[in-house]
């Protein structure tokens, strides 16, 4: 990414947590210079100090970008230390689950150019993917600064309407949870065959990593790579009989624990 607006005019990054800091440690490996980042955090942890940016220190009169990176609970107090950033030329940029972009068109006015973000956890080690959407003031410049800065924790979906986060959040958002629990009852199921707790747990967590990795990389789509392991009354066939079974398998369960995640999004959303 080509940081150079940021260099001249600098970034405000408003939360430094996990995901905040993952995208700061990103974005100084890619070359960004740390004179150039603002943190607004209470409580910084001693790597983000320890940085070279300023922390809780006076910002910049009209930085490149302002991203924020609260919780959404926080939201509503944190901004007023940023308001000021708003209807001029600064590009709001939030990752906060939930929020809509109308909530921030209330506090920095409607002139200005925003981006809502949803990425998700394992952004922490740089495989996470971003879906974005951008309202009528963000232009093809702002949107390719957006996910330039959004590349530094995997990579970036554009959007075609905003209301598509809610299925967003319920598929990548809360998606990384459902493979963790997968992870668990696959080694919870050695176990109960027979396996050590740890060798099962071993496996299971092997096996997840290694056929994500096959299946984002492979020309074949998931549905062929199955078809490739499942051999003829074999052992894959006899699990997947049980796992495809109609009413009570993985695509009656999944489609409905999709759809439960994207109606509470949407209620949150309110």
């Amino acid at each position: 990414m080509d940081f150079a607006e940021i260099e001249a005019r600098g970034l405000v990054l408003l939360g430094c947590g996990k995901m905040g800091g993952a995208m700061l440690e990103g974005w100084l490996a890619g070359g960004l210079s740390p004179g150039a980042v603002w943190v607004i955090d209470p409580m910084p942890s001693g790597q983000v100090q320890a940085a070279g940016v300023h922390v809780n220190e006076d910002l910049p009169e009209d930085p490149a970008v302002l991203l924020l990176a609260v919780k959404p609970q926080m939201m509503g107090e944190a901004l007023g230390q940023v308001a000021a950033f708003g209807a001029g030329s600064t590009l709001v940029v939030s990752i906060a689950a939930g929020t809509q972009i109308s909530v921030f068109e209330e506090v920095f006015g409607a002139e200005t150019p925003i981006v809502r973000a949803m990425p998700n956890t394992p952004a922490a080690v740089g495989k996470g993917i971003t879906a974005l959407f951008g309202n009528a003031r963000v232009g093809e410049a702002q949107m390719a600064m957006a996910e330039g800065l959004l590349a530094a924790i995997g990579q970036t979906l554009r959007l075609g309407a905003e209301s598509d986060m809610d299925a967003v959040t319920a598929v990548s958002g809360s998606g990384p949870a459902y493979v963790f629990h997968l992870i668990e009852t696959m080694a919870a199921g050695g176990v109960a065959e027979g396996l050590s707790p740890e060798v099962a747990m071993r496996l299971a967590k092997a096996t997840v990593a290694g056929a994500g990795v096959l299946a984002e990389e492979a020309e074949e789509d998931p549905t062929q790579l199955r078809v490739n392991v499942t051999s003829p009354n074999g052992t894959t066939q006899a699990a997947l009989e049980v796992l495809m079974a109609p009413d009570t398998g993985f695509p009656d369960l999944l489609r409905r624990a999709v759809k439960a995640a994207a109606d509470r999004s949407r209620e949150l959303g309110k």
